[in-house]
Protein backbone atom coordinates (compact mmCIF):
# COMPACT_ATOMS: atom_id res chain seq x y z
CA UNK A 1 0.00 0.00 0.00
CA UNK A 2 1.23 3.49 -0.60
CA UNK A 3 2.06 6.15 1.27
CA UNK A 4 0.11 9.65 1.08
CA UNK A 5 2.03 12.06 1.98
CA UNK A 6 2.01 15.87 1.25
CA UNK A 7 4.52 17.07 -1.30
CA UNK A 8 4.19 20.53 -0.05
CA UNK A 9 3.99 22.55 3.69
CA UNK A 10 0.12 22.34 4.75
CA UNK A 11 -0.09 25.70 5.69
CA UNK A 12 -0.67 26.24 1.91
CA UNK A 13 -3.91 24.09 1.32
CA UNK A 14 -5.93 26.98 1.65
CA UNK A 15 -3.95 29.29 -0.69
CA UNK A 16 -4.07 26.58 -3.38
CA UNK A 17 -7.57 25.67 -2.95
CA UNK A 18 -8.43 29.31 -3.41
CA UNK A 19 -6.64 29.38 -6.86
CA UNK A 20 -8.73 26.22 -7.98
CA UNK A 21 -10.23 27.09 -11.38
CA UNK A 22 -13.99 28.29 -10.74
CA UNK A 23 -16.22 25.38 -11.53
CA UNK A 24 -20.11 25.16 -12.05
CA UNK A 25 -20.27 21.49 -9.68
CA UNK A 26 -23.98 22.96 -9.00
CA UNK A 27 -26.02 20.62 -11.01
CA UNK A 28 -24.32 17.65 -9.83
CA UNK A 29 -24.14 18.48 -6.37
CA UNK A 30 -28.02 18.81 -6.82
CA UNK A 31 -28.05 15.64 -9.08
CA UNK A 32 -26.48 13.90 -5.83
CA UNK A 33 -28.31 15.71 -3.27
CA UNK A 34 -31.37 13.83 -5.42
CA UNK A 35 -29.88 10.41 -5.16
CA UNK A 36 -29.29 10.21 -1.79
CA UNK A 37 -32.44 11.70 -0.89
CA UNK A 38 -33.81 9.21 -3.16
CA UNK A 39 -31.80 6.19 -2.11
CA UNK A 40 -30.07 5.76 -5.66
CA UNK A 41 -29.11 7.73 -8.59
CA UNK A 42 -31.49 7.53 -11.78
CA UNK A 43 -29.54 7.08 -15.15
CA UNK A 44 -29.38 10.74 -16.48
CA UNK A 45 -28.01 11.49 -12.89
CA UNK A 46 -25.49 8.97 -13.13
CA UNK A 47 -24.35 9.75 -16.84
CA UNK A 48 -23.87 13.09 -15.94
CA UNK A 49 -21.84 12.60 -12.88
CA UNK A 50 -20.03 10.78 -14.77
CA UNK A 51 -19.15 12.56 -17.67
CA UNK A 52 -18.40 15.41 -14.58
CA UNK A 53 -15.05 13.17 -14.30
CA UNK A 54 -14.33 11.96 -17.42
CA UNK A 55 -15.90 12.35 -20.68
CA UNK A 56 -14.75 9.57 -22.24
CA UNK A 57 -16.74 7.08 -20.28
CA UNK A 58 -19.83 8.32 -21.65
CA UNK A 59 -20.55 5.74 -24.17
CA UNK A 60 -19.64 2.82 -21.75
CA UNK A 61 -21.75 4.23 -19.00
CA UNK A 62 -24.48 5.10 -21.05
CA UNK A 63 -24.82 1.05 -21.56
CA UNK A 64 -26.22 0.72 -17.89
CA UNK A 65 -30.02 -0.17 -17.69
CA UNK A 66 -31.89 2.22 -15.51
CA UNK A 67 -32.37 -0.75 -13.21
CA UNK A 68 -28.45 -1.56 -13.19
CA UNK A 69 -27.71 2.32 -12.02
CA UNK A 70 -30.73 1.89 -9.25
CA UNK A 71 -29.70 -1.39 -7.99
CA UNK A 72 -26.09 -0.66 -8.09
CA UNK A 73 -25.85 2.90 -6.59
CA UNK A 74 -29.25 1.67 -4.32
CA UNK A 75 -26.36 -1.26 -2.32
CA UNK A 76 -23.88 1.54 -2.44
CA UNK A 77 -26.30 3.92 -0.74
CA UNK A 78 -27.30 1.47 1.87
CA UNK A 79 -24.52 0.20 3.34
CA UNK A 80 -21.67 1.86 5.00
CA UNK A 81 -19.21 -0.65 4.88
CA UNK A 82 -16.79 1.38 2.63
CA UNK A 83 -15.17 -1.89 0.66
CA UNK A 84 -18.79 -2.84 -0.24
CA UNK A 85 -19.86 0.81 -1.25
CA UNK A 86 -17.35 1.30 -3.82
CA UNK A 87 -17.47 -2.47 -4.91
CA UNK A 88 -21.22 -1.86 -5.96
CA UNK A 89 -20.27 1.14 -7.54
CA UNK A 90 -17.52 -0.92 -9.80
CA UNK A 91 -20.29 -3.41 -11.31
CA UNK A 92 -21.39 -0.83 -13.55
CA UNK A 93 -20.17 -0.67 -16.98
CA UNK A 94 -17.78 2.12 -17.38
CA UNK A 95 -17.17 2.66 -14.17
CA UNK A 96 -13.42 2.71 -12.00
CA UNK A 97 -12.59 3.55 -8.88
CA UNK A 98 -12.32 7.58 -9.76
CA UNK A 99 -15.47 7.78 -11.34
CA UNK A 100 -16.82 6.09 -8.56
CA UNK A 101 -15.26 8.49 -6.67
CA UNK A 102 -17.28 11.20 -7.79
CA UNK A 103 -20.08 9.40 -7.55
CA UNK A 104 -19.45 8.89 -4.01
CA UNK A 105 -18.67 12.81 -3.52
CA UNK A 106 -21.61 14.14 -5.34
CA UNK A 107 -24.47 11.80 -3.54
CA UNK A 108 -21.93 12.59 0.05
CA UNK A 109 -20.18 15.74 -0.15
CA UNK A 110 -18.67 15.82 3.17
CA UNK A 111 -17.61 12.43 3.46
CA UNK A 112 -15.88 11.94 0.06
CA UNK A 113 -12.80 13.22 -2.05
CA UNK A 114 -12.41 12.45 -5.60
CA UNK A 115 -9.70 10.48 -6.69
CA UNK A 116 -7.52 12.21 -9.25
CA UNK A 117 -4.30 11.62 -11.34
CA UNK A 118 -3.35 15.23 -9.68
CA UNK A 119 -4.08 14.91 -6.58
CA UNK A 120 -2.59 11.85 -6.57
CA UNK A 121 0.34 13.46 -7.49
CA UNK A 122 0.69 16.15 -4.88
CA UNK A 123 0.46 12.70 -2.11
CA UNK A 124 4.02 11.47 -3.69
CA UNK A 125 1.88 8.48 -5.49
CA UNK A 126 2.14 7.54 -8.97
CA UNK A 127 -1.12 7.15 -10.85
CA UNK A 128 -1.93 3.97 -12.19
CA UNK A 129 -4.27 2.38 -15.03
CA UNK A 130 -6.36 1.36 -12.65
CA UNK A 131 -7.20 1.33 -8.82
CA UNK A 132 -8.08 -1.79 -6.51
CA UNK A 133 -10.97 -1.39 -3.36
CA UNK A 134 -8.38 -1.75 -1.34
CA UNK A 135 -6.35 1.24 -3.10
CA UNK A 136 -9.24 3.20 -2.24
CA UNK A 137 -9.62 2.38 1.20
CA UNK A 138 -6.40 3.80 2.22
CA UNK A 139 -6.85 6.69 -0.23
CA UNK A 140 -9.68 7.82 1.36
CA UNK A 141 -8.67 7.09 5.11
CA UNK A 142 -5.30 9.25 4.12
CA UNK A 143 -7.66 12.19 3.40
CA UNK A 144 -9.91 11.92 5.89
CA UNK A 145 -6.83 12.29 8.42
CA UNK A 146 -4.79 14.99 6.25
CA UNK A 147 -8.56 16.82 6.06
CA UNK A 148 -8.82 16.45 9.91
CA UNK A 149 -5.24 17.41 10.78
CA UNK A 150 -5.88 20.72 8.98
CA UNK A 151 -9.36 21.91 9.90
CA UNK A 152 -10.12 21.73 6.17
CA UNK A 153 -13.09 19.97 4.41
CA UNK A 154 -12.38 16.97 1.94
CA UNK A 155 -13.03 19.31 -0.95
CA UNK A 156 -10.78 21.99 0.35
CA UNK A 157 -7.99 19.60 0.08
CA UNK A 158 -8.87 17.98 -3.32
CA UNK A 159 -9.20 21.52 -4.65
CA UNK A 160 -5.37 22.42 -3.00
CA UNK A 161 -4.00 18.66 -3.94
CA UNK A 162 -5.37 19.08 -7.68
CA UNK A 163 -3.93 22.64 -7.53
CA UNK A 164 -0.62 22.33 -6.59
CA UNK A 165 0.21 19.60 -9.15
CA UNK A 166 -1.37 21.93 -11.73
CA UNK A 167 1.24 24.15 -10.43
CA UNK A 168 4.10 22.34 -9.62
CA UNK A 169 4.14 19.57 -12.66
CA UNK A 170 2.10 20.74 -15.70
CA UNK A 171 0.72 18.05 -17.91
Amino acid sequence: MPIFELQFPPDELAALARRFPPMDDAPYLAAGTAARARGHYTRAEFIAVCGWKTARSRPKVALNSERAVADATGRAFATTDEAARMGALLELEGVGVPTASALLYFAFPDAYPVLDVRALDSLGVRSRSQYRVDFWLGYLAACRQLAQRHGIDLRTLDKALWQYSKESAPR
